[in-house]
């Protein structure tokens, strides 16, 4: 199988060298027009660049970077995310980047400690619930952010939720095509749907459009080699794949079997136990199974209660 992953970041780079030799050129060109003429030797080398010229590059360069970003990959609006309640990428101390700390460093834990030697795919983890509406993908994306501000690990946020696809509407993207097209061949390399984000380490692969051969594109060879791509290539790389809900839904028990860990989140007040015991049955018994208590509400000191997160690691 072609390495797409480096395949990926190889047409990247390609197409932003080529995008800015373009501009730079058209630019040199428009300056030369307007320049004296004892200014234009300035763009064959002959003599030093003016620091009016100097300025003018430089904005055209970072302009075209900006455009060529805005072409090719994801911008997310950290401050809206933070704004609605997700982890802060800007330094401020908050509860909820505390908790998702502490989920991740468990999950990390298993991913490389000792643990992984024990699992297929440890670095591969899936963030599920037992029913719809109980806040699978807020997790997903705040678990992927967490673990791209890691000083040695990337990230790869991929929505296997190809019924109800949610992590773009999540973070305030754009749909554009994803993992279906991918899986049906109607863009020939995944490096076509795997997109960098302003979040340095994170890159998010979509759902792309709903098919209704969707459990048989995702039990296919094709998404078999690519899953063993993602988790092999890379010994830095988590990828985390947001699947749907486990009861009643074929796709997400296809999906287990790619993944080294599952992450099973839960709604206080709303789960019910006989759905949890369901969801455990349905996935893979072999992989590290933990729980996420969404809207679990903490009581401080003072006698204040906030919402917040617990994690639990399945302990038989």
């Amino acid at each position: 199988m072609k390495n797409t992953i480096e395949k990926a970041l190889q047409k990247q780079k390609q197409a932003k060298a080529a995008e800015l030799e373009s501009a730079k050129s058209a630019e040199e060109v428009n300056v030369a027009k307007e320049l004296p003429a004892e200014a234009k030797s300035v763009l064959t080398g002959n003599a030093e660049i003016t620091v009016e010229e100097k300025a003018a590059s430089s904005e055209t360069i970072v302009t075209t970077e900006r455009k060529t970003h805005e072409q090719y990959g994801f911008s997310i609006d950290l401050e809206r995310l933070d704004k609605n309640g997700h982890i802060s990428l800007n330094g401020e101390r908050k509860q909820i980047n505390e908790e998702y700390r502490e989920i991740k460093r468990k999950l990390l834990a298993n991913s490389f400690g000792a643990l992984s030697k024990t699992l297929h795919n440890p670095n591969i983890i899936m963030v599920t619930s037992s029913r719809p509406s109980e806040g699978k993908t807020f997790t997903a994306t705040n678990l992927a952010m967490s673990i791209a501000s890691e000083q040695d690990k990337t990230v790869l946020l991929v929505d296997a939720d190809v019924l109800k696809p949610n992590v773009l509407r999540t973070l305030g993207l754009e749909n554009r095509q994803g993992l279906m097209e991918y899986l049906k061949g109607d863009v020939e390399d995944i490096a076509d749907v795997l997109y960098p984000t302003n979040i340095d380490k994170l890159k998010i692969i979509p759902a792309g459009r709903s098919h209704h051969l969707s459990t048989e594109l995702l039990a296919s060879q094709k998404m078999h080699d690519t899953v063993d791509e993602f988790a092999n290539r890379y010994p830095d790389r988590i990828v985390i794949f947001d699947t749907p809900p486990l009861i009643g839904i074929n796709e997400s028990a296809i999906l287990a079997n790619f993944a080294g860990q599952a992450v099973v989140v839960v709604e206080e007040g709303k789960a019910k136990m006989s759905d949890i015991k369901l969801s455990v049955e349905r996935l893979n018994p072999e992989m590290a199974i933990g729980f996420v208590v969404n809207k679990s509400v903490h009581n401080d000191t003072d006698g204040s209660g906030y919402y917040g997160y617990y994690y639990a690691e399945r302990t038989n």
